[in-house]
């Protein structure tokens, strides 16, 4: 078995979407004071790698913690969208994997621009879904749609219209996935563990894949 990390590291430097509030940790205890260590730490529920709920873009929209705990895990495929020549991702090329689609729970748009992590660039023309891509991918009942990128939508997206389809189907998203290459399956197990959180409109999530299992 095994076991790959595909979560970018939280610290006071992570990357956040644009608008949202830049992560603090606090070391408030410290072992030579305080006899042990404490820290608050204050963050966003969409910093790093993280998981959307539907309640997140739509009103009456579950929360995380209105899910059971196996909607988080399942079977998943890669689909790699790495040095295409446009940045939208169409259902023309998704339709080419619609066997590993049709078997899998979760899907994974490799991009490649997790490289760009720390860098301004990635919050430029990353790869995103076509409006028409999100609602194709209805068809998958899939448990979560995950990408290694800040968003599903346009950096200047106003409607997040792809997160509004695919939330209204109940289908997760998994933003700011890392380390992508590192998987070699063709399927493996992905877990996307959220903090149980009340009313938890996203959470960061410990993003692992499990092969050969």
């Amino acid at each position: 078995m095994k076991v790959t990390d595909l979560t970018h590291t939280i610290d006071e430097d992570i990357p956040v979407f644009p608008g949202s509030i830049q992560a603090v940790i606090d070391r408030m205890k410290k072992y030579k004071t305080d006899g042990y260590r404490e820290s608050l730490l204050k963050i966003s529920s969409h910093t790093g790698t993280h998981v959307d709920a539907p309640a997140h873009m739509l009103e009456g929209g579950l929360f995380l913690d209105e899910f059971t705990v196996d909607k988080y895990m399942g079977k998943a495929t890669i689909i790699s969208y790495i040095e295409q020549k446009t940045p939208l991702i169409e259902v023309d090329y998704l339709a080419a994997y619609n066997r590993e689609l049709t078997e899998s729970d979760f899907v994974i748009i490799k991009t490649g621009w997790s490289k760009y992590w720390g860098d301004k660039k990635y919050y430029g023309k990353f790869p995103y879904l076509s409006e028409e891509s999100a609602r194709w991918l209805k068809q998958f009942n899939l448990k979560g749609i995950g990408i290694d990128a800040i968003s599903i939508d346009s950096i200047n997206s106003q409607t997040f219209a792809n997160h509004k389809i695919l939330l209204a189907e109940e289908t997760l998203i998994i933003e700011n996935l890392s380390n992508l290459d590192s998987i070699k399956s063709k399927y493996f197990i992905l877990s996307v563990m959220p903090l149980k959180t009340i009313k938890a409109d996203g959470s960061p999530v410990r993003a692992v894949a499990i092969e050969n299992v």
